[in-house]
């Protein structure tokens, strides 16, 4: 009866409408979670650009430098020059005048300079690591804040598919239903489906806003579309990097591990500093005088060569020492607890890129076959021999799998790149 009442090119053009977004965003999708291989990276150079440490770093440079120059120095702190006029003019004016010129050449204590020139060459070699592992902290915001705008995008079209779907449903059932072909119910099950859609694409509109707001907080106003939504979608997100089958290998290799060596380091060396330096700076003194006790007597001239010893404190070396040693402990100890920590994460890191591999493939074979499943009872309804609520129900399972698919494979580039930011690698 249907037949006779719908021409076939009728329910063709509602068929056509029918079709589904789901199905090809399976395979729009699967460029989705691709992108420009230089991408990520753009962003990252973008985001790392306006951190304060990027603007700051080359002079702390500088500062490390100076400070290597300056332990390098024979002498432990710049020479003074001393000046000073002796006379009687104001009181009893008999004639005495004494000038007083001197050098004071502060002195290095027995293997103060070794330690301190040590101390800074640890110190710059620290600035270094310390510099990468900020770029790895600020490419780990980057990818976070990429991937969630991407999976919040693809969901986004989804909902989207989805909704037009149900929207063209929901027309074809009230004309069936005008038709007398179907019955109020079935008109309520397909309105109310519609409306679920609809809230799903208000969520789905919702979380891409709060995805797109936190890109923008990392690259500026303005840059989100200039940076994600224009470009070449056709390469992976990120190279999948070689791990050997011994992490122990990759122990001194790894950027937080060589942070931490170098952090111990330089609590060594300022142990070693602290030990030299029991006491206050000694100074060399040369001095020469020019001077006469009265009028007529001719002047005289005299040199003084002394040395000035600070006394020690054995107070303010055992605080500094202690201090040092302190500061060595801990530095050992976060170094074998970071070793630890950092290799199990790349282990997990590594056995979850291939369960997001195999989740990935897995829902899309599921989504392919129940894309067709749809095909077939969408076909099978328009001729009466399918029911609307299992017509609604294979519409609900095929947009689930297609939103299943689609979500796998970001997973499956986010297992990627989680990998790689265990292994300390920049984005690619």
């Amino acid at each position: 009866m249907f037949r006779e009442k719908m021409p076939l090119w009728r329910n063709f053009s509602v068929w056509m409408l029918c079709i589904p977004s789901i199905f090809w965003s399976i395979f729009a999708y699967a460029d989705d979670v691709k992108l420009n291989k230089n991408e990520l990276k753009s962003l990252y150079e973008i985001a790392w650009e306006r951190q304060p440490e990027s603007k700051s770093y080359q002079f702390r440079v500088d500062a490390a430098l100076a400070k290597q120059k300056i332990a390098s120095s024979f002498l432990a702190s710049p020479a003074s020059i001393e000046i000073a006029q002796k006379t009687d003019r104001a009181n009893s004016n008999q004639g005495a005048s004494e000038t007083i010129a001197g050098l004071g050449i502060p002195l290095w204590l027995w293997g103060e300079r070794a330690n301190s020139i040590g101390l800074a060459d640890a110190e710059y070699k620290r600035l270094l690591s310390q510099y990468l592992l900020i770029q790895l902290k600020v490419a780990a915001e980057v990818r976070d804040a990429y991937w969630s705008y991407k999976r919040s995008n693809v969901e986004l079209d989804l909902a989207n598919g989805r909704f037009q779907n149900a929207k063209a449903l929901s027309f074809d059932v009230e004309k069936r239903f005008r038709a007398g072909d179907l019955s109020r119910a079935d008109l309520h099950q397909a309105n109310g489906a519609l409306a679920n859609a609809e809230a799903s694409l208000a969520e789905a509109q919702a979380n891409f806003i709060n995805a797109e707001q936190k890109v923008r907080s990392l690259l500026g106003v303005g840059m989100v579309e200039k940076s994600i939504k224009t470009g070449l979608l056709n390469q992976l997100a990120e190279p999948i990097p070689k791990v050997p089958d011994n992490l122990s290998s990759l122990d001194f290799n790894l950027p937080v591990v060589a942070a931490l060596l170098d952090q111990l380091e330089v609590a060594k060396k300022a142990v070693s500093l602290a030990k030299a330096q029991t006491r206050s700076t000694p100074e060399l003194q040369l001095l020469t005088t020019r001077g006469r006790d009265v009028y007529g007597v001719p002047f005289q001239q005299s040199i003084t060569l002394g040395i000035r010893i600070p006394f020690g404190s054995d107070s303010r070396y055992q605080n500094k020492l202690a201090t040092t040693t302190a500061e060595m402990v801990e530095a050992e100890s976060q170094l074998a607890l970071e070793r630890e920590r950092t290799l199990s994460n790349i282990e997990s890191s590594v056995l979850l890129v291939k369960t997001a591999r195999l989740k990935a493939d897995s829902s899309e074979k599921r989504a392919v076959l129940a894309n067709e499943t749809r095909s077939f009872f969408e076909k099978s309804f328009r001729f009466g021999e399918t029911d609307l609520p299992t017509r609604l129900r294979i519409e609900l399972e095929a947009s689930d799998a297609s939103r299943q698919a689609a979500v796998a494979k970001i997973n499956y580039a986010v297992a990627i790149s989680n990998l790689r930011q265990a292994l300390g690698l920049l984005p690619e």
